[in-house]
């Protein structure tokens, strides 16, 4: 691609000042379908700026991408290229140097803008080619973690942080110059290493506490059949295999989905103090507003997540432009048009008054923005996905405004959806001989694209992997599997990878997770297992603990990171040194609180109280020394054990207090200072389906007594007697 002749540049700069060009400043999301704002219909989700945005702009009611990954999608915005022509038909994920030479920041460069990137990047350069290359002020602003340590040891999420530099950027800009600036934000998309709901999608403060009395719908096409009908490539593929990460229980789902929605009011929030900045800068009315995402997301429909596939939901993006220049009947409508994320580069460059190079496959959308559709506006988009084609089913095909055809290529599958007559894409009639023709012509009108955009992929290399069963028997096991004898290792003797919490409390000292406090600890402190959520589990671990020490093998819990990033909830196995009535007694962290001391069988009735069954004998175990603590949980049976002597054994009917499922983690308590240690930390992972054991089979004694609860308690205080007054 060529740059701008410099004489060309020179006179462009001779007759447009900064006041006859505009501002451009584009907002790009991560795993974002076009369902999940206010304006585009969503019914819990606040965005108010953005609503505000497109009612004085122009909303794409059609807007798609033609490849739905991060990499390819953001690659194609900066080079006005569909994704296989980015490389060559080996690497078609990579770059060349040809295509990048020049982006679209550096046209705008060239004739007189002032550019600037803050945010995700993401995009697969040649060697020796540098981001910051393209802009005058660069700066890739990651996730992993969400959360920025600032220099005064605050957090600032990384959806803020984007938006505090975009700020900056304006209040830095010369009078006389125009600019263009990019802020892409890596929400909504999840943090693939951190599985733990509510830190899985990480949010800004801002949204805090934002949809917690809310009860999040279940997704639209969530019938299994849906799921079952899917071609086994795609029921064990890697789309498959994240829906256990984040979707596949009810406490998981309403977790991660509250958490969703918080990130994308995070979102409107940061872009509400920009626009506010704009304004007090002067520079609003003429600077032109886009807002889109770099694909859709599956949002659990079909039994999917990720965004890899010809669904709508994975193409599906939202878009809104907003240019306050355009006569006021233009303002606020919606666009039917066919928009792409390849058309954006054409557009930045229009608005600019830069012309557009001969090489790019999109068009620009100015004229929708201003105008009504013109004639001879696309009818048809076109679609393909080959990014790590050994665990994602690759494609291609063509949307018209009626059928959509695509043929997974390595996969020998083809689809033909009927869009009117069946919107969900729920019937394949690539095999419907009333269809034959259609599917014969969208066939051909595939291969000229193909032909027109790069040509055919070769083979792939390799073998396709499958990166789940369909229905594990174990979810907690699909993304880190056991070894042979059926175990996990969860800690690997040398650091603490797969596990987060707090380093000035937690390290590895002599080859064990080691927690430490000095005794002016003001709140509990944990240690989480990013790697997966535990259901049904038996779980062992070596412990020692210093005399005084007061910790806990926490199971089934909750993150509370608008507590603490490091704080939960749940129930929890206690490991007291110097009091044998509570060391393996069955406590609830911020919950319901002692649930069964040491030695006790207990009941928890239906209304949450629990009730002594039966009594074991209390043993005493030294502090200073290893021993063996063991937790067994299967459905709503809790069992604990220390050195094979069991020290609590619960059934649990609580259903509005229970937890079927949950997060692990270690404690170090407030109190004494202390030290306590696990090694040889394992977790095996029984069946999910677990049955739960009902109240009824387990009658409660006449006679039994409650639990002692926490807490100071009168002097003549008596347990209350079940069935008694």
């Amino acid at each position: 691609m060529k740059l701008l002749p410099p004489v060309f540049t020179a006179l462009l700069g001779a007759f447009a000042s900064a006041a006859d060009r505009p501002n451009i400043v584009f907002f790009l999301t991560d795993d974002q379908t076009s369902g999940s704002l206010g304006c585009y219909g969503h019914p819990l989700a606040q965005t108010p700026n953005l609503d505000s945005l497109a009612a004085r702009g122009t909303r794409f009611q059609n807007a798609f991408v033609s490849h739905s990954i991060c990499w390819v999608s953001r690659t194609t915005m900066l080079t006005g290229l569909m994704g296989r022509s980015h490389g060559t038909k080996e690497e078609p994920e990579h770059l060349t140097a040809e295509n990048a030479r020049a982006f679209y920041t550096d046209l705008l460069r060239q004739a007189g803008y002032r550019t600037g990137h803050y945010g995700k990047w993401h995009t697969k350069l040649p060697k020796g080619s540098k981001p910051a290359d393209h802009f005058d002020v660069f700066e890739d602003i990651g996730r992993n973690p969400f959360f920025k340590k600032l220099p005064d040891g605050t957090l600032r999420h990384e959806t803020d942080l984007i938006v505090d530099r975009g700020i900056e950027f304006v209040k830095q800009q010369p009078k006389d110059k125009p600019f263009a600036l990019n802020m892409w934000f890596n929400a909504c998309h999840a943090e693939d290493a951190d599985r733990r709901p509510g830190l899985h999608f990480a949010w800004p403060q801002s949204a805090n506490g934002l949809y917690a009395d809310q009860e999040m719908y279940r997704p639209r096409l969530d019938d299994p059949a849906i799921f079952e009908a899917l071609p086994d490539f795609f029921k064990t593929s890697i789309t498959r295999e994240r829906y256990f990460w984040r979707w596949n229980t009810p406490e998981k789902y309403q977790t991660n989905m509250r958490a969703y929605l918080r990130q994308v009011t995070g979102i409107d929030n940061a872009i509400g103090r920009f626009l506010k900045a704009l304004e007090e800068a002067g520079l609003a009315d003429n600077t032109i507003v886009v807002y889109s995402a770099d694909n859709g997301y599956h949002m659990a429909n079909r039994g999917l997540t990720g965004k890899w596939s010809h669904f709508e939901e994975s193409l599906r993006v939202p878009l809104i432009i907003a240019d306050p220049r355009v006569d006021k009947p233009q303002r606020g409508k919606v666009s039917e048009a066919a928009a792409l994320n390849v058309d954006l580069p054409a557009s930045f460059l229009d608005w600019a008054g830069v012309p557009v190079p001969a090489a790019y496959h999109g068009r620009s959308l100015k004229p929708l923005v201003e105008s009504a559709k013109p004639a001879g506006w696309r009818t048809e988009t076109f679609h393909e996905h080959f990014a790590v084609r050994n665990r994602i089913p690759a494609y291609e095909g063509v949307r018209t405004e009626r059928f959509k055809y695509v043929r997974y290529f390595d996969h020998n599958h083809e689809y033909l959806h009927d869009l009117q007559n069946d919107p969900d894409e729920l019937k394949n009639l690539a095999s419907d001989p009333a269809h034959a023709g259609t599917l014969k012509k969208l066939r051909q009108r595939t291969d000229e694209l193909v032909a027109q955009y790069g040509g055919p992929l070769p083979a792939m290399k390799g073998q396709f992997q499958k990166s789940t069963d369909a229905h594990p028997v174990a979810s907690a096991a699909v993304s880190v599997p056991p070894g042979p004898d059926g175990w996990v290792n969860l800690f690997n003797g040398k650091n603490l990878n797969g596990w987060d919490g707090d380093p000035q409390y937690w390290s590895v000292e002599d080859g064990a997770i080691t927690g430490k406090t000095d005794g002016t600890l003001k709140m509990n402190r944990f240690l989480t297992w990013k790697g997966s959520t535990i259901r049904n589990f038996d779980l062992r671990v070596k412990v020692k603990v210093t005399a005084g020490g007061n910790s806990g093998l926490q199971y089934r819990g909750a993150m509370l990171p608008e507590v603490g990033l490091d704080i939960v909830s749940g129930y929890q196995c206690d490991i007291v040194a110097n009091n044998p009535d509570y060391n393996g007694m069955l406590y609830e962290e911020r919950g319901r609180r002692i649930l069964a001391h040491t030695g006790e069988k207990v009941i928890v009735a239906p209304d949450g109280r629990p009730w002594i069954v039966g009594k074991m004998e209390v043993k005493q175990f030294a502090p200073d020394e290893w021993h063996d603590y063991r937790v067994l949980v299967r459905g709503n049976h809790h069992q604990h054990w220390i050195d094979g002597h069991m020290t609590a054994d619960l059934m649990d009917f609580d259903e509005k207090g229970r937890s079927l499922d949950g997060v692990l983690g270690v404690q170090v308590h407030v109190g004494p200072a202390m030290k306590i240690q696990f090694k040889d930390f394992k977790i095996q992972h029984l069946p999910d389906d677990l049955p739960l054991l009902k109240f009824e089979d387990h009658p409660i004694p006449a006679g039994s007594p409650g639990v002692k609860p926490q807490g100071k308690l009168p002097k003549d205080w008596q347990p209350p007697v079940y069935g008694g007054k």
